[in-house]
Order: structure tokens, then C-alpha cells, then sequence
């Protein structure tokens, strides 16, 4: 085998393994298979024009001299992002650990215990910090954030506010730039009308209905903001804060001044700048928002046995069940980073995160009072970590470049400076021999540190936070390491079998494409830094924007939406304002098949379409003759179709060119959600199709890892007449001549991970990556073949293949009294994560095995669902007392001394021989999920609750 092929190392088959996998397929060749499974008129004629692969060492030296092409000068440009120390004690344990970042969504909670304990130690930090009652387990960016919190509040309106049409949303002037323009991206569909001012002057009128405020201002003010919440309140304005979440450690919490939600970014708490993210955002509200709140919220919970047991709370709320109806699509959190930020505070504890926190003041009132003595003047009367100073940047931004150091050059003759936790004693020297130079003076020697405070006593914090024994525990290295790994041994995560799920494509994340997101050069780039200091950053992206334009048959990518879900609302808003450039914004009309992901429909509305439901045929296809009624009904104001290929139901539907045809023909555009891209890949792509604009999940097809429900990047890639209308950023021009406004608040969304993504396409090349997507088609026929008979597989193609993925169909069992849900607790018992349950059909299974599983590990789930399916022919409705319904089995019941199950305990817990090889143990039994739902409870168990037991 070569050894320098780094596509023999993603691929998970092997040579020797094709011919007994292609005669259980009954295929004389893959290409057969392919042939059998996707259309001829959508295959690709050509090879995708991609570089050469390299070998896994000549690109991490690729990698290494490109990170040297960026410039990592000490930057204070402040606006949300700051440098922030990684402990390596979590940079070792949990970034760079395949046992947290390929970890999936905690939906099975019986073994992902570990994860979830982890975001509620970030949630509770959350409703500590902010003094909220309530916080979510992360969202994607600060600005996000602030616009999901003006549409949740929009949502809350009271009946008189909603009759009388209230829509006006006040936004401080001191907002950041960034999140300022995500709202106003947000607004305008819904029918908000935002209204931007100076909150002093602010006129309580009753066609408020609410409000946003930055804690502190963008350049470093601290307000008081208790009177204006009191007014706002009187007038029924509810009021949002986005804060700064190490301000807090010092600051009154927004909750005890009355906020109704605080929002901001954990970037500060251990997380890398990464040229803009990832980073997890918080969400924190009252509990009498709890049904409103979007994203994820982690709850406790109890097992079987009575155990207390986590997990995610009223979780399919809102794109399952509300699907058009819902005003969130957020479907990706940020759970890897969230999880690090939730370990800093556990590391450092209240009395570091305080010893922080005093210690990035005191070099801001150090840097304020030298620079006055110098004879400067600045600005801030109450700050934190910000301070302005009135100088000419035109003497001072040469020098300090030639320093290698950034401000923030508010305007000629304003300088902004923000101070982080990595600025020194010494860096503070540096900044103010700089502006001595500037200034034609000596320079002051600083010889330490000051202790005075400029924060207002009537905005100082006074109240306790982090009481809970996991902030004060876990102090010293090993303790936190311990930790971490007990945390860890509780999730079943890629690296210990495969993850199965449809249309989520568990493939693996490998090492080399991991390994750069350690390097400083690439960690420590801030996202508003000139364009010339991230040259390195620049090469990549620009080339992975290239090469996703080239995989998908476009004209035009944006890497800025961070999220798979804001893709879709990227891409219908650029449809939406193509539209309008046209003289045709009153299309509005958006089509989606109803076995549509629950995403979609939500997105449709946010992007201010209307949705119309569209059937599927008894083969699970698209309907075309309902579908040519609908669009020709609404020809006069359709607007969009949006279309999953393969469909959601894992087939390649032949129709495909005709209905994009029928749409195009019909004054709409065709969007194609990229979910299912990996059966696509150098096979055919949605611009032979004939979509005109995709969003592409680069954590499912293109190798960035889950990490436990996020980071995850939905860039959207557009046919030519889109490419002006591509995403743009207030602060660093990028997008199209016609840019709409922010998606995300930082120019190229998450770009950290983007390296990922980048690596896994130049180290497989198109060779690789068009094997890998016949591999993934090969292994998910092989799959359905081994079990047929045994289970029926709903759908097909026309030539009875699968596509990259299929659904079994588990509802016959109902007769025994099985579930799906007893067969997916059932897996855990033999190391297996299920398949996706219950979408898009309830009562199904469906399976996706990627390309990167071996043959051995496909026998090894074939063989736990053959066992199972034993199980259930011997089970029996009237005897509900079976394996499959006591699923999952902890290692606290197989010891137990008793034991009065009517099977054995070898039967319970090693069902089948390989199992004992590497058995994993669910940490508890099966969790009460209503139970959850009726005692909502998302933070730590205060102290006293230690103290009592």
C-alpha cells in the first residue's frame, strides 16, 4: 500500500474488500452500482478541475508556510473579539481530542452524559455571569445572537402590541458594527423596523416593543442602564443586552437591572480568535421564555432507576413541530466551544476568572492614566478593558505598526484600545512609548500595574457568582485533566465505533486536517485585523472558495454563513434580493416538498416567503404533478423551491432536471440544500442539476468534525446571477458588488475550521473525493443488501439502490410492542450510536455509513441489527419485560447483586462476542424525557445541595 496517499487513509475499504462487498450488492463493478444509482443526463462528463493531491506531509508543510504568510502583531481592536489564553490542560484534552470533537448531538442522552454535563456547567456560567434565570447551550455568533434575541422578543409581543401592529426595535448607536448589521439583515423580512439612536435620548413611545443595549458601549463606555430598563419596562419595551462576558466578573449583571435577554460571545473565556471563530455565542433569558428561547437548552432529568440524568430539553420544539411556524432555524450550536469555555470557568474558578478580569482593568486604567500624562485625552469616564483617546492616527498608526501592534482607528483623530488577558505589563509599555513617539515625547517607564478603579460603584458587581462545587473544584492540572476525562468516558464519540446517522455523514475528521488549528499563526488572527497581515488566511480561503465552486458547478461561493441552517437563510436571501434587483420583490412564494428537512420551512419564512407545502409520492419522491400545479399557480410570485438532492429520503430522484426546469420556467429560483452532498461529489453537483444557489455542510461532507453539535460552517455556493448578492461584513469589505448585509459578524464566518475543510479537498484531490463519495454509495448499498429480508428499506431509486444513505422501516414492529426508540436504546448495548431516528418519517431508522468505515466495522453493526431483529421476533407485546424495551443496560445493573430480568446478564449487556473486545457502558439507564419537560431545571445544583447530602 502506498503510504503517502492520504485517500488510502480517509477510505475506510480496502481492495481485497470490493469484490465479496459488490457481490452482496450483486454489481459486477462500482461503476455499475453508480450507474444503477444516479441518473445519466446529472452525471458529470468531466473530472472536477482540482489540484493534485498531496501526501498528509507535504501538507502540513503547506499549511506551516502559509501560517508564516500571517502577520500575529498584538491587536486591540476590541468589537467583540479579543486575545484570550487557551489553558493547555483544555487545549490538550478537548480541542485536540477525537473523543470530544466527533462526538454528535447529545439526542441520544444515555451516552452522551459526559457532553451534556459540560454545557450545563456552560449554562449555569451563563445565568451566573449574566444573573439570568434561564440560558441556552450556546449559539453561533454574538451578533446572531443579538438578532435571534430581537426576533424572540418580536415573538413575546403581548395580544395588543401584535393587533396594533407594534414592529419598532430600538438599537443603541454603541452596538457593534457587526451585530448592527445581522439585524438589519434579520429585520427587514419579518416586518421589524429597526430604529437607531443614542439610548439618552431615547423616546419611550408605545410603538416600541423593544430594545437593545451594548454592555459596555462598542468603544468602551460603561452605562447605567437600570433607569432606562425601568422606563422601558413601563411602557411594556422589552429590553436585550449583548455584554461582554468577562466584563461581568466586575459589572451589575444585566438580570439584576431588569433585562428580559443577554446575549454575547464566550470568545474571551480560552477561545482562539481564529480570524472570527468558531466561537459560542450565550442566550440567556427568564424562565417565561422558555418555550420561545432558540437553540438548545440542556436539562435535568431523571432515568429509569429514579437517577438524576441530563439531557436536551424541549429539543425538537422548534424545527420539527413548528417547522413554518417557527421563528428560529437554529440548528447548529457551538458545543465544542462551549464546552471549552464552560472548562475555563472551571479551571480558574470565581477567584480567577476575578484575578483575570481585575488584572485586564488594571492595565486599562495603567494605559489611560500614562496616556494622560502625556497629554492625551481620553474619552471613557466608566470602563472596563476600552479606553479612547483623542490623537492623530495618521502619526501613530505607522508607528505602531512598525511595532506590530493594531488599534482601532474609530476616525482621524479617535483611537480605540482594548486590553485582553493576554496583555502584559510590558505590552502596556509598548503601547504608550508608541504614542510618545506619535506625540514628539519621552516616553513614561511603568514599573507596575495600577489598582485603582474606574468602573461606578453604581454599576459594580456586588453579587456572588460560580458558587456550585464544579467552579470550585477543579483547580490544579491534574484535577481538571481527571475531569475532563471522567466527562469523556461517558460519550460515545467517533473513536470508538462508527456513527451511522442519515444525513449527518460521521466521517472522519483526520489528524492532518486537525493539527494546523493549534498553530498560533493561525489561532491568534483577529477578524477585523488589515487585510495584509492575514495573506496566509487570504490563500485559503479564497482557494477553498474556488475549489467549492468548482465541486458544485457555480460561479461564486460565500464562507461566511456559520452554520448549515444559515446557509439556507444565506441562500434564500440572496434569491430574495436577486429578485428585487429585478423589479420583482414581490415574489415571495417559496415551494418545499414536505419531506423537507424542518430547517427549510423555517428559514423560508425568516427570509419573508411564504411557504407552500408541496406532496411526495407513495416512493417518497417528489410529486411533480402537484409540484407543476403549484408553480403554476404562483408563477406570478414564486419566488424559490427548495429542493434536497440526493432527497431527504436517500434517493436520486430522475425528475431532478425536469423540476428544476419547471421552476426556472416559471419566474423562480431552485435551492438546493447541500445536506445530502456527499453522494454528490465528483459524481455531479447541484449546477448540473440545475439549482442556482446551494448551502454545502463542511461538517457533514467536507471533514469539519461535529464536536458535539457544532462548530459547523453552511457556506453557499451561487450561479452566476447570485454572485452579487453575496453576503458582505460592515467592517472588512467582502461579498459580492451588491452584497446584502451580514449573515454572521465575522467576514468569513468561522475560518478557523475552514483549514479543515481546506486540507481534506487538497489531500484527496478529485481522485480521492470522487472515491470517496463511490465508497459512501457502496458502503450504504452494502448495508442495505446484508439486511435485507430483515428489515424493509422504505426507498429507492428506480433501479432499487440507495443512494449515500436509506431508512429502514421499524413501524411493523409495533405488533411485537418495539419502538424505534427500543431498537436505537438497544444499539448502545452493542457500542453503537443509533442511525437518525424517526426523520424524515416517524418509525424509521436512517443509516449513512460514510466512506471512511471499514468493511469490519460495517459486518459489526450488520451482525448488532441482525441480533436485534432476533430480539424483536422474540419479543411480544403482551411481555414488555425484554432487552429491547430495558435498553440501555448499565454496568450499575449487570453488578448488581440482584438480578431478576427474565435474560441473562450476558444477554443484556454482550449480546454478541465482539462486544466484550470494547465494551462501552451507558452511564445511565433510559431518560425520562417528560419528566424533563415538566421540571425544567438548567443549571447546577447549588451548593447547598452538596452541602445537604
Amino acid at each position: 500500500m502506498r503510504t503517502d496517499v492520504f485517500a488510502l487513509r480517509h477510505i475506510g475499504i480496502r481492495e481485497e474488500d470490493l469484490q465479496p462487498m459488490l457481490k452482496t450488492i450483486n454489481v459486477k463493478n462500482i461503476e455499475q452500482l453508480i450507474v444503477e444509482t444516479i441518473p445519466d443526463d446529472i452525471r458529470l462528463k468531466e473530472p472536477l478541475d482540482l489540484d493534485a493531491p498531496m501526501s498528509e506531509h507535504e501538507y502540513l508543510s503547506h499549511i506551516q508556510n502559509l501560517s508564516e504568510k500571517n502577520k500575529v502583531f498584538k491587536t486591540y481592536i476590541g468589537l467583540g473579539y479579543h486575545e484570550s489564553f487557551t489553558p493547555s490542560v483544555i487545549k490538550r484534552n478537548i480541542l485536540e481530542n477525537a473523543g470530544w470533537y466527533t462526538a454528535y448531538t447529545p439526542y441520544q442522552a444515555e451516552i452522551a452524559q459526559g457532553r451534556l454535563e459540560a454545557l450545563l456547567n456552560f449554562q449555569t456560567m451563563i445565568s451566573d455571569l449574566t444573573g439570568m434565570e434561564l440560558a441556552n447551550a450556546s449559539l453561533l455568533d454574538e451578533s446572531t445572537a443579538a438578532a435571534e434575541a430581537m426576533s424572540m422578543l418580536f415573538e413575546v409581543r403581548d395580544r395588543a402590541q401584535k393587533k396594533n401592529n407594534v414592529v419598532k426595535f430600538f438599537v443603541s448607536e454603541e452596538i457593534l458594527p457587526q451585530t448592527l448589521s445581522l439585524l438589519q439583515t434579520r429585520s427587514t423580512p419579518i416586518g421589524i423596523e429597526l430604529v437607531i439612536g443614542n439610548h439618552e435620548e431615547f423616546s419611550f413611545t408605545e410603538d416600541f416593543y423593544g430594545a437593545l443595549l451594548q454592555y459596555p458601549g462598542k468603544h468602551g463606555q460603561v452605562h447605567d442602564y437600570a433607569a432606562f430598563v425601568a422606563k422601558a419596562a413601563e411602557k411594556n419595551i422589552k429590553v436585550a443586552v449583548a455584554a461582554d462576558i468577562l466584563s461581568l466578573v466586575l459589572l451589575t449583571p444585566p438580570g439584576e437591572f431588569g433585562a428580559d435577554v443577554v446575549v454575547g460571545t464566550t470568545q474571551r473565556f480560552g477561545i482562539p480568535l481564529g480570524y472570527g471563530g468558531p466561537h459560542a455565542a450565550f442566550f440567556a433569558t427568564k424562565e417565561a421564555y422558555k418555550r420561545n428561547i432558540p437553540g438548545r437548552i440542556i436539562g435535568v432529568t431523571k432515568d429509569t432507576d429514579g437517577k438524576r440524568a441530563l439531557r436536551m430539553a424541549l429539543q425538537t420544539r422548534e424545527q420539527h413541530i413548528k417547522r413554518d411556524k417557527a421563528t428560529s432555524n437554529i440548528c447548529t450550536a457551538q458545543v465544542l466551544l462551549a464546552v471549552m469555555a464552560g472548562m475555563y470557568a472551571v479551571y480558574h474558578g470565581p477567584k480567577g476568572l476575578q484575578y483575570i478580569a481585575n488584572k485586564v482593568h488594571s492595565a486599562a486604567v495603567t494605559l489611560a492614566d500614562s496616556l494622560e500624562k502625556l497629554g492625551l485625552y481620553q474619552l471613557n469616564t466608566s470602563y472596563f478593558d476600552t479606553i479612547v483617546v483623542k490623537a492623530d492616527a495618521a502619526k501613530v498608526k505607522p508607528i505602531a505598526e512598525k511595532n506590530e501592534i493594531n488599534f482601532w482607528y474609530v476616525d482621524a483623530d479617535t483611537i480605540s484600545i482594548s486590553l485582553n488577558e493576554a496583555t502584559s505589563l510590558k505590552d502596556v509599555q509598548l503601547i504608550v512609548d508608541v504614542f510618545a513617539e506619535g506625540l514628539g515625547k519621552d516616553t513614561l517607564i511603568l514599573d507596575e500595574l495600577t489598582t485603582d478603579n474606574k468602573i461606578v460603584s453604581s454599576v459594580t458587581r456586588t453579587s456572588s457568582f460560580l458558587d456550585n462545587v464544579v467552579f470550585n473544584s477543579y483547580h490544579s492540572e491534574t484535577a481538571l485533566m481527571r475531569y475532563i476525562k471522567r466527562l469523556e468516558r461517558k460519550d460515545l464519540a467517533l473513536n470508538h465505533s462508527m456513527i451511522s446517522l442519515g444525513s449527518c455523514t460521521m466521517k472522519l475528521n483526520a489528524a492532518s486536517e486537525m493539527l494546523p488549528l493549534s498553530m498560533a499563526r493561525w489561532a491568534n488572527i483577529h477578524p477585523f485585523v488589515p487585510i495584509d497581515q492575514a495573506e496566509g488566511y487570504q490563500i485559503i480561503l479564497k482557494e477553498l472558495e474556488q475549489d467549492l465552486t468548482v465541486i458544485t458547478g457555480f460561479s461564486g461561493t460565500s464562507l461566511q454563513p456559520n452554520s448549515g441552517a444559515q446557509g439556507e437563510y444565506a441562500g434564500l436571501m440572496a434569491i430574495r434580493a436577486y429578485h428585487e434587483s429585478r423589479g420583482e420583490g414581490h415574489r415571495n412564494i417559496c415551494l418545499i416538498p414536505s419531506s423537507a428537512h424542518g430547517t427549510n420551512p423555517a428559514s423560508a419564512v425568516m427570509a419573508g416567503m411564504k411557504v407552500v407545502v408541496t406532496k411526495t409520492d407513495e416512493r417518497g419522491n417528489i410529486d411533480v404533478t402537484d409540484l407543476r400545479e403549484k408553480a403554476i399557480l404562483h408563477k406570478d410570485n414564486l419566488s424559490a423551491l427548495m429542493v434536497t438532492y440526493p432527497s431527504t429520503h436517500g434517493v436520486f430522484e430522475s425528475s431532478i432536471k425536469e423540476i428544476t426546469k419547471l421552476i426556472h420556467d416559471n419566474g423562480g429560483q431552485v435551492y438546493m440544500d447541500g445536506a445530502n452532498m456527499n453522494a454528490q461529489v465528483g459524481l455531479t453537483n447541484p449546477g448540473t442539476i440545475g439549482a442556482d444557489v446551494c448551502h454545502l455542510n463542511l461538517h457533514k461532507t467536507f471533514a469539519i468534525p461535529h464536536g458535539g453539535g457544532g462548530p459547523g460552517v453552511g457556506p453557499i455556493c451561487v450561479a452566476e446571477q447570485l454572485v452579487p448578492f453575496l453576503p458582505g461584513n460592515p467592517v472588512i469589505k467582502t461579498g459580492g458588488e451588491k452584497a446584502i448585509t451580514a449573515i454572521s459578524g465575522a467576514p468569513w464566518g468561522s475560518a478557523l475550521v475552514c483549514l479543515i475543510s481546506y486540507g481534506y479537498i487538497k489531500m484527496l484531490g478529485e481522485s480521492g473525493l470522487s472515491n470517496s463519495t463511490r465508497t459512501a454509495i457502496l458502503n450504504a448499498n452494502y448495508i442495505k443488501n446484508s439486511l435485507s429480508g430483515k428489515f424493509e428499506v422504505l426507498y429507492t431509486g428506480e433501479k432499487g439502490r440507495a443512494a449515500h444513505e436509506m431508512i429502514i422501516d421499524c413501524r411493523p414492529f409495533k405488533e411485537k410492542g418495539i419502538e424505534v426508540s427500543d431498537i436505537a436504546k438497544r444499539l448502545m448495548d452493542y457500542g453503537f450510536h443509533a442511525p437518525t431516528v424517526s426523520f424524515p418519517v416517524a418509525g424509521t431508522l436512517m443509516i449513512e455509513p460514510t466512506e471512511s468505515e471499514s468493511v469490519a466495522e460495517l459486518d459489526r453493526f450488520i451482525s448488532a441489527m441482525l441480533s436485534i431483529r432476533e430480539e424483536i421476533d422474540e419479543a411480544s407485546i403482551d411481555n414488555p419485560n425484554n432487552a429491547l424495551k430495558n435498553a440501555p443496560h448499565t454496568l450499575e445493573m449487570i453488578t448488581a447483586d440482584e438480578w431478576q430480568l427474565p435474560y441473562s446478564r450476558q444477554k443484556a449487556a454482550f449480546p454478541l462476542p465482539y462486544i466484550s473486545e470494547n465494551k462501552f457502558w451507558p452511564s445511565v439507564r433510559r431518560v425520562d424525557e417528560t419528566y424533563g419537560d415538566r421540571n425544567l431545571i438548567c443549571t447546577c445544583a447549588p451548593i447547598e445541595a452538596y452541602m445537604e447530602a
